[in-house]
């Protein structure tokens, strides 16, 4: 083992394959982490791993399907045979639903669940034995939402999921308290990504609307969120656990 896998921390970050998750795979890297990155299909996060790379980290690539306990599985295992251990869990993958509750069908709903709360859930567990079996400390970090502390029509599959990630949060952070693992959440407002700019870009009324409802009259970035997810990673955040950090320019502090 090279003398970088022994001091370097290791993190998995899943769905950084763009936007967010791949912001905080590279302030990973910057903060002296290895950071494996998952997606369905390996080929997209070669952007990714170029960050990484430019960070001095050592990036590796994993292909994951949250929707599998088998691929879960094999992702953990692929990972800790790569770098001999890892630290944190960023449980980044998700997809968002807009439909209406009368119209939604049992088959979206159960879509929406299977990825963002299920997935997540049954990462972290495999994350949770995996140090627990060692009688290692370390970290997860799931990224949630603000739909999931405000009622916001057309997205309640969404908002209901994220919502389940902070509970989850909650409830994880004190199982594995007695094994000094720390288990926290980010909820970003609105992150205007380049395929969201773009859609706003051709709707700017819509766009004025929801910045009029932020304190800080701006959009959170992918950068804001990745700066939370640097805190809860570090040692500064050693006492923090439980917690969903709401990244949202003030929006729920109405």
């Amino acid at each position: 083992m090279t003398d970088t896998l022994i001091t370097r921390r290791t993190a998995l970050v899943t769905g950084a394959s763009y936007g967010i998750g791949a912001a905080i795979a590279e302030v990973l890297a910057r903060d002296g982490f290895n950071v494996a990155v998952t997606e369905l299909k390996t080929d997209a996060l070669a952007d990714t791993l170029g960050k990484i790379a430019a960070q001095g980290a050592r990036g590796h690539a994993v292909a994951l399907d949250t929707r599998s306990q088998d691929s879960i599985e094999a992702c953990l295992h692929e990972v800790v045979q790569t770098f001999g251990k890892l630290d944190l869990l960023v449980n980044n993958a998700g997809v968002l639903s807009r439909k209406s509750v009368v119209d939604i069908t049992r088959a979206e709903w159960q879509a929406v669940m299977d990825v963002n709360l299920t997935g997540t859930f049954f990462m972290s567990q495999a994350m949770g034995r995996h140090l627990i079996s060692g009688k290692r400390k370390g970290a997860i970090i799931s990224i949630a939402s603000t739909h999931g502390f405000l009622g916001i029509a057309n997205t309640s599959a969404y908002g209901i999921s994220k919502a389940g990630i902070s509970h989850m949060t909650r409830m994880l952070a004190i199982e594995w308290a007695e094994h000094g693992i720390r288990v926290n959440a980010i909820a970003p407002g609105t992150t205007e990504t380049p395929s969201r700019k773009a859609s706003f870009d051709a709707d700017p009324k819509r766009r004025q609307t929801l910045i009029e409802r932020i304190p800080f009259k701006r959009f959170c970035t992918e950068a804001d969120v990745a700066g939370a997810a640097s805190y809860l990673a570090s040692p500064a955040a050693d006492y923090v656990t439980g917690q969903t950090l709401l990244v949202d320019g003030g929006l729920t502090s109405y």
